[in-house]
């Protein structure tokens, strides 16, 4: 059977979870589908899913190769409608990723723009708090918080956030402003693990580092839930600028100790390097900086 037609159906298996369902997406026999499975396992003496009578599940080999196939699929549709004329108009599946708060407060105005623009296109989003692995997962494209390290990608800067300390104006009338750093040994500390993982928090002043170690009263894995706790009135907490913008420019909480913060992170684009001119790639990437940088909060 043709490779590339043995990687559609091996796909439509992973996407679908069985045998079945993918030949009634494909509109095959699952003889036929079995067997594409069959051969591409044969030719790579490799297992890719591991049936039961009741599941289909994929192994770590076999979702590496699912990845490894949709870059391919994808490169020869890319290819295929530039030779025809068509590589002007964005079409297809493009898959994204960034933190969960950010891709919700931030990108999701740019993926509803984007899927507004170009109806031929559809996004697959994907918002976790870790560092995803842009090739080994298919992502295209994802914004990135903090310094990049050298690798072979592109990457294009869009704004710069700030580690802040908040807290509302009715805990800061009852407990007091801090002025310093020491001054924190006093308060309620709320902590956002994600953005704090240890009590021990840095700051600079004068260039100059100081870190001071907090006893928190509440510890969360959740950034919302620790500015939600501040807003309650509860204590002060360390978030990353973007995430409190709301409501520091609402009123609803206050920034402490601004001078004594750690230098800005930059927030940046990044994708495939070779893969700028991609249609699809490319108009995701012009507007995703076009929306970031004009929103004041990231710059």
């Amino acid at each position: 059977m043709d490779r590339l037609v043995s990687m559609t159906i091996f796909l439509a298996v992973v996407d679908e979870g069985g045998f079945a369902p993918a030949a009634r997406k494909l509109k095959i026999s699952p003889p036929v589908v079995t067997r594409a499975v069959s051969e591409l396992e044969s030719s790579m003496g490799v297992r890719l899913l591991v049936r039961t009578t009741r599941v289909v599940r994929v192994t770590d080999v076999g979702v590496r190769y699912a990845n490894d196939c949709r870059r391919i699929l994808a490169d020869i549709a890319e290819i295929e409608n530039a030779a025809s004329g068509t590589h002007s108009a964005p079409r297809g599946r493009l898959v994204i990723t960034a933190s969960v708060l950010f891709g919700a407060m931030y990108v999701i105005p740019i993926v509803t723009e984007y899927l507004r623009r170009y109806p031929e296109t559809e996004v697959d989003c994907r918002f976790l708090d870790r560092v995803v692995n842009m090739m080994d997962e298919g992502v295209d494209t994802a914004v990135r918080i903090g310094a990049l390290p050298d690798s072979t990608y592109q990457a294009v800067q869009v704004g710069r956030v700030r580690q802040v300390l908040v807290a509302s104006p009715d805990y800061l009338k009852m407990r007091g402003i801090p002025f310093r750093p020491e001054d924190l040994k006093g308060h309620a500390i709320i902590c956002a693990s994600g953005v704090t993982p240890t009590p021990d928090w840095r700051f600079e002043h004068d260039g100059k580092s100081q870190v001071i170690r907090v006893t928190p009263r509440m510890t969360t894995t959740s950034n919302d839930s620790a500015i939600a706790a501040a807003l309650g009135g509860f204590g002060i907490t360390r978030v990353i600028s973007y995430m409190a913008a709301p409501h520091t420019a609402s009123g609803r909480l206050k920034t402490v100790l601004t001078q004594f913060e750690p230098p800005v992170v930059p927030i940046s684009v990044v994708h495939h390097e070779g893969r700028q001119s991609t249609p699809k790639v490319r108009a995701f990437i012009d507007l995703a900086i076009a929306m970031l940088r004009s929103d004041d909060a990231l710059n």
